[in-house]
């Protein structure tokens, strides 16, 4: 086996086989196959894709480059979500207590948010005391305690996804559909779960912009999950607007707080049912129901447990900014539409998000929601509120907001679309 042949195949045209697949992607972890070679390769798979065989074994490939976690122990069966990326996105947060609290055990292994979309990390980490970081036998045993938990990824979960993601970031080969779904999907496989909901977003504040792209990655991860044995479905919900009421860290728990203290945002709240709801039914679990989880106060239990399983006190009160800006309405009328990227893009510059994987974020900066499309305001009424630590960051953030962020008008223009937009399994 050689590089140069691999490449040159995929270049052609031609489908990798499973020997050179695993050949190739176990060279380039141990370092035996150059940046520039692998990069090359990325190119090709972009522009002539890989079909449903190499998608597989490639993923397979990444997930044998590194260890596999076992839940089998359990006496519970387990469940996953995974979603691509959204502005305030919490949904993670309430969603793993609730469907601990109707049966199943959830293993979710969270990162960290880049640029305008939020990582569940970085949320939870503005609950004081609480740790993202746990060895495998904490994580076990959190799960026996709880029945959820949300941690980092160990370092030798998939290392060979680790090293390309990084190289697909800065040699334009990101957008590659069966490179995104084999990265996505090995993690989670590796990760041990029997059964995968995946939330796969779709509009300007999510990585894919158009159902056409969505519904052919989240077809791809499906059929990924099925020929790994893993249950998995997914559901394209809607990214066009922000998720609730706000886009931040400390932000973001208070209202995931909320949905699980029985009121909440109606959309996070709606997106949160269904997703526990694939997850029970993929899980084994169809007769559970997770709104009377909610009701009932058992999924707040769980929360509570498992923040303070990990080191957090869920009593602790959470950060808050130090600064405060008000954006009101010049006119009164409906909001006829709230663009996600504009939101996700001011929250990152307040100070919620970073540019690089290493820098630090602000807990209590974000953005709070006064009003969504659908809803009446005034002229001079609030619209948004920005909250940062640092006054200087309110220009920049206004900027992303640009004037056309937020529009008013008659309520025949307003553009509510539903959360769920589709179904593929």
């Amino acid at each position: 086996m050689d590089a140069i042949t691999i490449i040159r195949a995929k270049r052609d045209g031609a489908a990798l086989t499973p020997e050179q697949i695993d050949w190739i992607v176990a060279a380039y972890t141990r370092g035996d196959v150059a940046d520039e070679q692998m990069s090359a390769l990325a190119m090709a798979i972009l522009l002539n894709g890989m079909d449903r065989a190499e998608i597989a074994r490639w993923t397979a490939a990444m997930i044998a480059s590194g260890e596999r976690m076992d839940f089998s122990g359990l006496p519970l069966p387990t469940a996953d979500k995974h979603s691509t990326g959204g502005v305030g996105d919490k949904i993670t947060l309430p969603l793993a207590p609730l469907v601990a609290a109707c049966g199943a055990a959830v293993p979710q292994l969270s990162g960290r948010g880049l640029g305008h979309t939020g990582g569940t990390l970085d949320k939870l980490e503005s609950i004081p005391g609480w740790r993202a970081r746990l060895s495998g036998d904490e994580m076990l045993a959190v799960l026996r305690d709880t029945g959820a938990v949300i941690c980092a990824a160990g370092e030798g979960l998939a290392p060979a996804d680790r090293k390309l993601y990084a190289l697909r970031d800065v040699t334009g080969t990101v957008e590659s559909i069966p490179l995104i779904a084999s990265s996505i999907m090995s993690k989670k496989i590796a990760e041990g779960t029997g059964a995968l909901v995946l939330d796969v977003k779709v509009g300007s504040g999510a990585f894919m912009k158009t159902l056409a792209d969505a519904r052919e990655l989240a077809a791809t991860m499906v059929e990924i999950g099925t020929d790994h044995g893993v249950r998995t479905v997914a559901l394209l919900t809607d990214m066009a607007t922000p998720l609730g009421l706000t886009a931040g860290n400390a932000l973001e728990v208070r209202e995931a707080v909320e949905v699980l203290a029985g009121g909440g945002p109606r959309d996070v709240v709606e997106l949160t049912l269904a997703l526990a709801r694939e997850m029970l039914d993929a899980a084994g679990l169809p007769d559970a129901d997770p709104a009377r989880a909610l009701a009932d106060g058992s999924a707040m239990d769980r929360w509570r447990r498992m923040i303070a399983a990990q080191g957090g006190d869920p009593d602790a009160p959470l950060p808050r900014a130090a600064e405060r800006h008000t954006v009101t309405a010049s006119e009164s009328g409906v909001v006829t539409a709230l663009d996600a990227y504009a939101v996700g893009l001011a929250a990152w510059r307040l100070g919620a998000g970073r540019a690089r994987k290493e820098d630090p974020v602000q807990a209590g900066a974000g953005v709070e929601l006064h009003a969504k499309p659908g809803d009446e305001v005034t002229a001079g009424s609030p619209l948004l509120t920005l909250h940062t630590d640092t006054e200087e960051r309110f220009g920049p953030a206004l900027a992303a907001l640009g004037d056309g962020a937020v529009r008013v008008g008659p309520a025949a223009e307003a553009a509510v679309r539903p959360i769920v937009l589709d179904r593929i399994a």
